[in-house]
């Protein structure tokens, strides 16, 4: 790990959420939903992948849901995160891989979870939507984990 890969994840998933909350607030009414998007390895870590700085870069963002929340509390703005694990979505096809070591790789994703497939996009929207309704109103600084069972089986 580079200094400035470190900086650059640093940046971009803590700094860059503080930053935009900062300007944020001003902006939203007493009794908004603010959630945060973390990952399922600030739990438990995959075998055979480098991902500390990427997983402090996260963590930092479930101890900052806390920390706000309760800086936050006399506003009744709840700062909530939701930490997927291996989802089904396009960055694969984003990292220039040849068809077959995609495929690869996502089964190999997908073998982490006990359920032995990748979460679907939608299985983490539903989870951001109860977050973000009235339905969760008595949340604070929580953390919810979609992983398929992967940090906690």
């Amino acid at each position: 790990t580079t200094e400035e890969f470190f900086d650059e994840t640093i940046d971009i998933n803590f700094k860059g959420v503080f930053f935009t909350v900062q300007k944020l607030l001003p902006l939203i009414n007493d009794g908004s939903s603010v959630i945060f998007n973390a990952t399922a390895i600030t739990n438990k870590s995959p075998l055979n992948f480098t991902t500390s700085v990427y997983a402090a870069s996260k963590a930092a963002l479930v101890s900052l849901s806390r920390t706000l929340s309760k800086e936050l509390v006399n506003r009744k703005i709840r700062v909530n995160v939701v930490s997927p694990g291996a989802i089904s979505t396009p960055i694969t096809g984003r990292l220039g891989l040849p068809p077959d070591v995609e495929i690869s790789v996502k089964k190999g994703l997908a073998t982490l979870s006990p359920l032995n497939r990748l979460g679907e996009d939608r299985e983490i929207a539903k989870t951001v939507l109860f977050l973000a309704s009235d339905e969760s109103t008595f949340m604070y600084g929580s953390e919810i984990i979609v992983d398929g069972g992967y940090s906690q089986i």
